[in-house]
């Protein structure tokens, strides 16, 4: 591979954009038993906490002359990053092209058609049900294909890390102050990762619980179709290995459903699939270990905001069918720790 020295007027510009992540709030949502507080990362300029990771990586590449003027970047998203890579390679004039698959919402899809000259979609699912696998197979493809190319690789670029060690989670303490438990959805890794080992650097005491889903085998859960993007995964990314987490909860895609609409008929929160989760992964935890001494302060992260998931997790119909293809398949969440036994393993260091 030809080195190439830093385009000096992208450095410049994409130094110019991290002028627009200013940080995100911290609210706290009522509670009887627990002082939460949600990271609402969905005020970010995309809509999500994508916007932290796609843009360091870029300007982190543009710094070592990895991307310049003439670079394709392709990567493989099943949504917000794509969202988040494609608005800032529009800013800098960058072309991108995002794969994604049918999980995609339709509101994104269209989005991402909007702000690339090209999308590219697969179709058919992997051996673990899911559509990574295929998906990353594209993306070697196209790389080969470009001429000059760029794949930031989310999975396992330890930028993405960076991001959230340095930004999501230098915001959180500083605003939370004491963290007693931290709730993190598991995707490609980077955030959990990254936001774990600064908070357990300033409060080592603090519990990192990791929230998946059914259908995930990032904890060596079984494999099978999931319907609801940006949590879970049918790989284990190698960010996740990097991740200091304690505890894990497994949260069933109509429990995120239900959780979604909880956050929105109780706190007014409007988000997305990943962050009902979270929340419903809290109710869970917290009703097989209800607090004994003092309110513990409880951590979150609002991952992203729930105008994408209009047509499936806020609709009736498509929640009504969710839970028939739940009840046909009938498989029982595994809900903690006790029930993966040892395999925690598989994201510690």
């Amino acid at each position: 591979m030809v080195q190439r020295h830093a385009d000096k007027a992208l450095v410049e510009r994409v130094k110019q954009l991290r002028t627009g992540l200013a940080g995100t709030p911290l609210i706290p949502l009522a509670h009887d038993e627990l002082d939460i507080v949600a990271k609402l990362e969905f005020c970010n300029p995309t809509g999500s906490t994508k916007d932290r990771s796609a843009l360091w990586i870029l300007e982190r590449a543009i710094s070592r002359g990895e991307i310049q003027q003439d670079t394709t970047v392709v990567e493989s998203s099943s949504g917000n990053f794509a969202l988040a890579l494609a608005f800032y390679c529009r800013m800098l004039g960058i072309a991108f092209v995002p794969v994604i698959d049918p999980n995609c919402n339709a509101a994104t899809e269209a989005h991402l058609r909007n702000l690339c000259r090209h999308v590219e979609k697969v179709s058919r699912r992997d051996a673990a049900g899911g559509y990574l696998k295929t998906r990353l197979s594209r993306v070697q493809e196209l790389l080969a294909k470009f001429g000059p190319a760029y794949w930031p690789n989310q999975y396992a670029n330890p930028d993405a890390l960076d991001a959230h060690y340095q930004f999501t989670a230098g915001e959180l303490i500083k605003d939370a102050g004491v963290i007693d438990y931290l709730f993190v959805g598991v995707s490609t890794g980077g955030t959990i990762a990254g936001v774990s080992r600064r908070v357990k650097e300033a409060f080592p005491r603090s519990v990192v619980v990791a929230v998946d889903t059914e259908g995930s085998v990032i904890f060596g859960g079984p494999p099978k179709k999931r319907w609801i993007p940006g949590i879970g995964s049918s790989i284990v990314p190698p960010l996740c290995r990097q991740a200091l987490i304690d505890e894990v909860e497994i949260v069933s895609e109509v429990r995120a459903a239900e959780g979604c609409h909880e956050l929105l008929d109780r706190y007014g929160l409007f988000v997305g699939g990943s962050t009902g989760s979270i929340y419903a992964g809290i109710q869970s935890y917290f009703a097989r270990n209800r607090p004994t001494g003092p309110r513990p302060t409880v951590a979150f992260l609002a991952a992203d905001r729930g105008h994408a998931y209009a047509k499936t997790v806020y609709d009736a119909d498509w929640l009504r069918e969710l839970r028939a293809e739940a009840a046909r398949s009938s498989s029982p969440a595994r809900a903690h720790q006790s029930d993966i036994e040892g395999e925690l393993l598989t994201c510690t260091p």
